[in-house]
């Protein structure tokens, strides 16, 4: 059910904004909305209150943004607390930020290596990503596993490229225990 809640909500506030032809303006407004969020810690406890009256968490809320988000958000951000929704916002707008990426072609990569790349190995890898995936952009994310040996694990999405050596070993490993000795 939670999966579903955000895909409903988050399909719903990137539909709005495919309609009103606004997708950065909105993806600009949920990522002041999340940042306001990890800023202040204390305003999740005072949405999930359970003593405080969901008009006056709107009240709050409407207050707490005035003029510094759209009409729309504001309206996306009242349906969430009436439905009593807040504890999936977080998801609703990964959900969304997603969502925005794929209509923009923007792809993220998680590339895992057992050293740090230099700048010019990065931009080689995300240049290769480029040519073989169909996205227009990249965003890279890199880190550092040294029990990869060598090589390199690549993630985007669901899709992994395990190219490390620790893999490989592990491969060679299981094929030799296959082998029956006679």
């Amino acid at each position: 059910m939670a999966k579903l809640v955000e895909q409903i909500y988050g399909e719903a506030l990137f539909q709005t904004a495919m309609e009103e032809k606004r997708l950065d303006a909105f993806l600009e407004e949920t990522e002041l909305i999340q940042e306001v969020l990890k800023q202040n810690p204390e305003w999740d406890k005072l949405m999930k209150h359970p003593e405080i009256s969901k008009q006056e968490k709107v009240e709050i809320m409407k207050e707490a943004f005035a003029g510094r988000i759209s009409r729309e958000m504001t309206g996306f951000l009242e349906l969430i607390l009436i439905k009593e929704r807040y504890d999936r916002l977080q998801a609703v707008f990964r959900y969304f930020t997603e969502k925005v990426k794929e209509e923009k072609k923007i792809g993220t990569a998680y590339v895992t290596t057992p050293t740090e790349l230099s700048e010019v190995r990065r931009a080689d890898i995300q240049a290769r990503l480029l040519e073989t995936t169909h996205y227009l952009a990249m965003e890279m994310h890199y880190a550092v596993d040294p029990s990869l040996i060598g090589g390199m694990v690549i993630r985007i999405k669901d899709r992994v490229v395990d190219s490390s050596i620790r893999t490989k070993l592990a491969d060679m490993k299981r094929e030799l225990l296959q082998i029956q000795l006679g």
